[in-house]
């Protein structure tokens, strides 16, 4: 009888599409120097990934979502971060809960493109810290100084600002305003815009306190519902001077 993980790997196999894994290899930016060096792709879309995950959430373990995400290829860990958000969701024990969360920060490392964190940081991290009221973790990964790390502490933020909790979101994105990557630009500027949604006004107070200093690509994201006089406003204070993008390490 198979393992659970070769069923999953089996089933990702016969999905798998060489000319959409070619798409895939420039879209991440997986050449030399870029932020996603190295990853490799079966050509598998996330809607054909999410049903393999439904199939096996339920029988997959910590241990095969472990071996999953040591795979050098991005659906097969993809698929498993799914599955674990799954469980995390499904899952009313607390202490099963963190079980989960901590195995999480724990394979940081491996996930290693903005989609993998963009799927899981707010459902699991900012889920728990929300629940938790305790927001330690986002600031021991932003100290961190890591790409994915910072990523994941900055999109977990999505989930506090869904519930109307802004302090820690405002005070993450102020922290990382001189982050060198273009990556952490957008999803900052991401987490502002959704402030803005629920609060212009306590959007309109961060920019003015900070635009000045901002990215003029995170600027840019968090003035998306903004007229285009606002827009306009706020933008010709900052140089169109966005750092270089950096490599992740």
């Amino acid at each position: 009888m198979k393992l659970v993980v070769e069923l999953i790997k089996s089933d990702l196999a016969k999905l798998a599409d060489p000319v959409k894994a070619k798409h895939s290899q420039k879209f991440f930016k997986t050449g030399p120097g870029e932020y996603g060096f190295g990853d490799a792709f079966l050509g598998i879309t996330v809607p054909e990934q999410r049903k393999v995950a439904k199939k096996y959430t339920k029988i997959a373990t910590l241990s095969d979502i472990q071996k999953l995400l040591n795979s050098p290829f991005h659906e097969h860990r993809l698929t498993a971060l799914i599955i674990l958000v799954q469980k995390y969701e499904s899952n009313q024990n607390t202490t099963h809960k963190k079980e989960i969360v901590e195995f999480y920060l724990s394979n940081t490392g491996n996930i290693n493109n903005w989609d993998l964190v963009d799927t899981t940081a707010h459902k699991i991290l900012g889920d728990w810290c929300l629940l938790k009221q305790d927001y330690s973790e986002m600031y021991r990964l932003i100290e961190s100084g890591y790409l994915w790390n910072v990523r994941i502490a900055v999109i977990s933020n999505l989930r506090l600002v869904h519930e109307g909790e802004f302090g820690v979101a405002l005070d993450i994105c102020k922290l990382v305003i001189n982050y060198d990557h273009d990556l952490i630009h957008k999803a900052s500027g991401w987490v502002l815009r959704e402030i803005g949604k629920q609060d212009k006004e306590v959007l309109r107070n961060f920019l003015d306190a900070h635009a000045k200093h901002m990215p003029r690509t995170m600027l840019r994201y968090a003035l998306e519902k903004f007229s285009k006089q606002e827009r306009n406003d706020y933008l010709k204070q900052v140089p169109n001077n966005d750092k270089k993008v950096l490599d992740v390490m």
